[in-house]
């Protein structure tokens, strides 16, 4: 700071992960998006949350807020794994530390500041505070928590994927004249949430109900989803519902004696906002403090390129289209092709990318054909139950680009390891055959992730996922192909025990399949419920919040083992 001769930063971001300056991490883009805009940036990766709070004093106050980004996974899914045991390494930080971060850091960050610091807003982000905007249910607590603005105290939450909110809030309050009246202007940018008192003049009608044409929609308070699961469940209906339309309404949700709303996001990023996005000047590596050190996370991307944001999957276990949107943003041709030529001058590059892919590998430039239609839609999935006629599911674009990037001198091969949707592939006849037989013959690097779930019918229809009849089909077009081009590859399917609705029988039979076809399976995990996603809801209410059909979950960590045995039926 001193050689830049600044006296004071504009904003202080204090991240739960190691600070590497790629376009994958959310703390690099937060921050590169506002010194783009001319605002000083300084970044506090890590700090020590224990003594005399050192770092967080260390850089003083910021001239405009505070922001917290805690990680680019929730911290408890990083820090524990679905038996709530310690993981063996943090991936987000050097050598796989485990003592570096807090749980819940959002929490633990913004206290620490708001005792330091209690005139300087906080504004906090991240799938951590996205995923628990609203009442939640923790899996790591068993029991439900309030929005994460009560606990962490913070002035603002920014949910999704924050360039566009933390632009104008910064805009906002470099502009005020008065923190307090910065943060009144605040509350109308989209895509927030914030905790307002309740008072008999500003508050909405505290009822479950609201006019059809309304633009806010009240949903069950705090205490009523504390003392009746069902109300949770409902609650859970409308905010899923929202987060899946294109122009979606305000929700309201009363917490004590407040209330938490949350504004509408904004639309999806055009191509030109993410390509500017991409295309900051980030160096691509890690900072120097952590030289000799090894960050997992980092080795694992570090020769990737994303290509698009969204997913319109819908799974019902998966936070992506939760945290990113359903609809599907993706890069122009040019910038992916800027960042393979960075990538291709990095110092350890061998000619191999590790990566071209995105949420799911193939997706890119999907979209609805009639943008109208999209505008009314409220199904959580473009491809379940069946594939919506009006997707545009054509996959040449992604040809064009395997076929430009493979034309580079400096490439030798490009690899797809992102999980690739088959039964996406499947459905589209004008090029998903010739995209299959591409990214067969050339970009498999002996292995082909896809993730079919489970085999049983009744649990994939829950996790809103295909027929493995479609998975027979993609593994005889893959076996076949291998076969004529001569390739010793194989698929490796990724499967879920102990999801909502799973038995023990649905288990075994999930294993005898899977022995016919030669499996022995490696890529599988037992089910953690995460906060916002439809299979945490059915697990804790024990109702499915779309159809009120009670469903049962294995919850005991003996009824969890027996089904997770099944997998490893080849092991004494």
């Amino acid at each position: 700071m001193e050689r830049l001769g600044w006296q004071e930063a504009d904003v202080i971001i204090f991240s739960g992960d190691a600070y590497i300056d790629h376009p994958s991490f959310a703390t690099a883009v937060i921050g590169r998006i506002l010194e783009a805009d001319g605002y000083k940036v300084a970044v506090v990766p890590q700090p020590d949350w224990h003594g005399d709070f050192r770092d967080f004093k260390k850089l003083g106050r910021p001239r405009l807020f505070f922001a917290i980004s805690p990680g680019c996974m929730d911290s408890m899914v990083n820090k524990y794994t679905a038996n709530r045991r310690l993981r063996s390494e943090d991936a987000y930080t050097p050598d796989g530390r485990h003592d570096k971060r807090p749980e819940y850091p959002t929490i633990v960050y913004t206290n620490i500041l708001k005792q330091l610091f209690p005139d300087v807003p906080v504004i906090i982000g991240g799938i951590e505070a996205s995923m628990r905007r609203l009442t939640h249910y923790d899996y790591w607590q068993d029991r439900l928590r309030p929005s994460i603005l009560v606990d962490s105290h913070a002035d603002i939450l920014i949910y999704g994927m924050g360039e566009k909110p933390i632009r104008e809030l910064a805009n906002i309050f470099a502009s005020s004249p008065s923190t307090t009246e910065a943060l009144v202007r605040a509350k109308a940018v989209p895509q927030i949430a914030y905790l307002s008192p309740l008072s008999t003049e500003s508050s909405p009608r505290l009822s479950h109900t609201s006019p059809p044409d309304s633009q806010l929609i009240i949903l069950h308070s705090h205490e009523e989803c504390l003392r009746d699961k069902r109300k949770q469940a409902e609650n859970f209906k409308h905010i899923e519902d929202q987060s899946n339309l294109l122009h979606p309404q305000t929700l309201t949700q009363q917490v004590g004696n407040q209330y938490v709303v949350v504004n509408p996001p904004y639309p999806p990023l055009s191509q030109e906002e993410l390509d500017h996005s991409f295309d900051l000047p980030y160096t691509r590596l890690p900072h120097p403090k952590y030289n000799g050190k090894v960050i997992p996370a980092y080795e694992m991307i570090k020769l990737s390129d994303c290509m698009h944001r969204g997913c319109f999957g819908g799974c019902a276990f998966c936070t992506i289209s939760a945290h990113q949107g359903k609809f599907v943003c993706s890069r122009s041709k040019e910038s992916i092709l800027r960042e393979v030529k960075q990538i291709s001058q990095m110092p350890d590059f061998k000619g191999y990318l590790s990566d071209l892919g995105g949420p799911s590998a193939n997706m890119y430039a999907m979209q609805g054909k009639d943008r109208t239609l999209c505008s009314m839609c409220r199904r959580p999935s473009c491809i379940f139950p069946k594939v919506c006629k009006n997707l545009n599911n054509d996959h040449s674009p992604l040809l064009s680009i395997y076929r430009e990037v493979d034309s580079l001198p400096q490439i030798k091969k490009s690899f797809i390891s992102s999980g690739v949707r088959y039964d996406l592939v499947m459905s589209d006849e004008k090029a998903g055959r010739r995209y299959a037989n591409e990214l067969i013959r050339n970009h498999v690097s002996g292995r082909l992730k896809v993730a079919p779930e489970h085999t049983e019918d009744k649990v994939l229809k829950l996790m809103r996922k295909p027929s493995f009849e479609l998975f027979y089909d993609f593994k005889r077009f893959f076996d076949n192909t291998c076969r004529q081009a001569g390739l010793r590859q194989q698929i490796i399917p990724y499967f879920i025990s102990a999801h909502p609705g799973c038995s023990r029988e649905d288990m075994k039979r999930l294993a005898e399949k899977t022995r016919k076809l030669g499996f022995r399976l490696e890529q599988v995990q037992e089910f953690t419920p995460t906060p916002m996603t439809l299979s945490t809801e059915i697990y804790y209410t024990g109702i499915n919040p779309h159809t009120g059909e009670e469903i049962h979950s294995a919850k005991t960590d003996k009824d969890k083992k027996a089904q997770h045995q099944y997998f490893f039926w080849y092991k004494e």
